[in-house]
């Protein structure tokens, strides 16, 4: 938990900044208060064994969707505080390996699948209802869809659905030997809460993003210590 203290360090001082004395006044009246925000992702378990790490597909994707309500700072418009209630999805893809969900035994399987018959295609997915925290900054206020942005926060997160899916049932070589999918839901081995870090810089209605956990994917000691990060696009400013 030493990053997520630092984390918290890091926002008193954005917190002592917001807190100067007050600025000239700045009309706000005509900013909007609630906004849709849309994020996609590219995807990454940190923290994973070689084993697993060298079986990691480049195109391993989330997407996040969070409706926010923004609250400006009286005494300096530029900041404010807002918070939100969302889902956040993941999709990591692994090359020519499997991972045993619904298993039984006290640790998670994964298992290469290079020398027998296997899925073409192959993940295993997450969602998350999710409650985001965030300190942020406006250049310009007054014209928030024209302006540069930033912002740092936290997402509180319940897991609701975690599954692997398989599909196009091929032979070692490659060959298609079956046309058909295969999905196995199970939150056995999963940590089903989560608490996320998370960064923001954009310009108008887009924007970019980072999202890291400081907790694990998994339950202590079923796997190693994983954890998910997401770096990507926004969509709707903030």
């Amino acid at each position: 938990m030493k990053q997520f203290h630092i984390f918290l360090l890091f926002i008193g001082f954005s917190f002592a900044a917001a807190a100067q004395p007050s600025l000239p006044k700045i009309d706000v009246s005509n900013r909007t208060s609630d906004h849709f925000v849309l994020q996609l992702s590219s995807d990454r378990w940190l923290g994973a064994p070689d084993s697993i790490d060298s079986r990691f597909k480049s195109n391993s994707r989330g997407v996040n969707v969070y409706f926010m309500l923004d609250k400006t700072f009286k005494s300096n418009p530029k900041f404010s505080l807002a918070a939100g209630l969302g889902i956040s999805s993941s999709h990591v893809f692994l090359n020519k390996m499997t991972a045993a969900i619904n298993g039984t035994s006290g640790l998670l399987a994964f298992k290469a699948v290079d020398t027998v018959n296997r899925f073409d295609k192959y993940k295993v997915s997450t969602s998350y209802i999710e409650i985001p925290l965030e300190l942020r900054y406006f250049s310009k206020p007054q014209k928030p869809n024209g302006c540069f942005k930033a912002a740092v926060g936290v997402k509180i997160g319940a897991l609701v659905n975690a599954h692997t899916k398989g599909k196009t049932w091929v032979s070692p070589n490659g060959s298609t030997l079956q046309d058909y999918s295969e999905k196995i839901t199970s939150k056995n081995y999963f940590n089903t809460t989560r608490l996320s870090a998370t960064a923001k810089l954009g310009y108008g209605n887009f924007g970019i993003f980072g999202s890291y956990n400081l907790t694990s994917i998994f339950k202590d000691k079923v796997a190693a210590d994983m954890k998910l990060l997401q770096l990507g696009i926004t969509i709707s400013g903030m």
